[in-house]
């Protein structure tokens, strides 16, 4: 029995080290893409500069939270759906340069493949994070400043950012080309995020949008956000919940990855 122990032990070792060497690797692109990032921190800044304060006297959220406090946390969300969902054009990108068909035959697990490539988004978007921090501060959003509410705010960021990514990374796998994913990324982004709860609550939608938005798992990624990131706000659906629905997609998504990554080279 112990040396059952020590070989499991040994083999989850293994598998994070693996999650990890592919994750050094999208680290490394990051670093070569700094120009990027910059243009990414655009997109929070013009919908809370602009949006949200034009917007901030005409949507009531039946609550007593301001409506760019509860705009914040919906378009860090979105800000994240945005750099995630299109990971995809990445991996298409890294098939044409030869690179998909290195990793396949490496002597690394595919679903470690997966989930370090979905944890490489997250990295991208932790500037989403910092830049949305900075302008909450400067637009008086009443923040949780506590490092729990920090650390939780990062635990859920990381959850979004490997859920769509690896949504991303089965879509490419499937349309193989740049020009279908670059028409299908666009087709599939919009819906997701406004037939959420990123920019109007769930209340205010009609019947047949409410029962989009509650199987959208941006939904629950936004709703843990608000709880956490605001003062005196509280979940719609439970923080436990959002957390369970958000693992159990990622967790689908990843099998559907694993099976599919290998037949990009094909």
């Amino acid at each position: 029995m112990h040396q059952y122990i020590i070989r499991l032990a040994k083999c989850i070792c293994n598998y994070i080290a693996s999650i990890f060497v592919i994750l050094e690797f999208e680290i490394r692109k990051v670093a070569h893409q700094k120009s990027e990032i910059l243009f990414r921190s655009i997109q929070p800044v013009l919908w809370l500069l602009m949006f949200g304060q034009v917007i901030s006297h005409e949507i009531v959220t039946n609550s007593n939270v301001a409506y760019i406090d509860f705009l914040t946390p919906g378009i860090l969300a979105q800000s994240v759906l945005f750099i995630a969902i299109f990971n995809g054009i990445a991996v298409i990108w890294e098939r044409d340069m030869g690179v998909v068909q290195k990793l396949v035959v490496a002597p690394i697990p595919r679903s470690a493949i997966v989930l370090g490539k979905g944890l490489g988004s997250a990295i991208r978007a932790v500037s989403q994070l910092i830049v949305v921090y900075i302008l909450a501060y400067f637009l008086n959003v009443k923040i949780d400043w506590s490092l729990t509410a920090i650390l939780g705010v990062l635990l859920y960021l990381i959850l979004g950012a490997v859920l769509f990514s690896t949504f991303s990374l089965v879509i490419a796998c499937i349309v193989k080309t740049r020009e279908r994913f670059m028409g299908i990324g666009q087709v599939l982004t919009m819906p997701l995020f406004f037939a959420s709860n990123a920019i109007y609550p769930v209340a205010a939608m009609p019947g047949w949008l409410k029962a989009i938005a509650h199987s959208n798992p941006l939904t629950y990624e936004v709703d843990a956000l608000r709880t956490i990131m605001l003062q005196g706000t509280s979940s719609a659906y439970g923080l436990g919940f959002d957390f369970i629905f958000m693992l159990m997609v990622i967790v689908v998504l990843t099998m559907i990855g694993t099976v599919l990554y290998p037949r990009l080279v094909r």
